[in-house]
């Protein structure tokens, strides 16, 4: 992976505050999965976190794109961030999204709400290959079959939407929600 530069790419808080209620804000979302030998998805990995209301809920990798960063990098970025550095994922060299992901502080504007900003999110579905452990503020990782990933996300069992694009990213690997 190509080395980034982010010393001069962090904001502030208060600077990344002063953005969000101006521009909207590019965002990358992984779905971590296991493969089999034929490519078909075995497993979905969650990461179970506490939101700020104290709240517990599953998500799916992500988080914001550095100025000056590829995509990809982003990509692997936040995946060896919340996931470690060996959990080996395989993103191709122009990895394509399932979807454009919209977020609006504005409910109902899409299915996508964070009532912090205007986020636009690449969302993909990533293999990996490694041993994966939870990192940074995730409290846990739990590898679930696709089904129960699903129904996970039809009850609501995901904060930030993050439930509608395990679903959108189910459907894109042909698994029936």
């Amino acid at each position: 992976m190509t080395e980034v530069e982010t010393t001069g790419a962090w904001l502030s808080r208060e600077d990344l505050d002063n953005a969000r209620d101006r521009l909207p804000i590019l965002y990358v979302h992984a779905i971590p999965v296991r493969v089999d030998e034929r490519g078909v998805v075995t497993r979905v990995g969650l990461l179970l976190r506490a939101d700020s209301d104290g709240g517990i809920g599953h998500e799916v990798v992500g988080g914001r794109v550095l100025y000056h960063e590829r995509v990809r990098d982003a990509l692997i970025r936040h995946i060896e961030t919340d996931l470690g550095p060996v959990a080996l994922p395989r993103v191709p060299m122009s990895p394509q999204p399932f979807t454009v992901a919209e977020f609006f502080p504005t409910p109902g504007v899409t299915p996508f709400h964070d009532p912090r900003q205007h986020a636009v999110s690449l969302a993909f579905v990533v293999p990996v290959m490694g041993d994966c452990r939870p990192q940074q503020d995730a409290l846990d990782l739990s590898w679930v079959t696709p089904e129960e990933a699903a129904s996970l996300a039809a009850l609501g069992e995901m904060p930030g939407s993050h439930g509608v694009l395990v679903r959108q990213g189910l459907a894109h690997v042909g698994f029936p929600v």
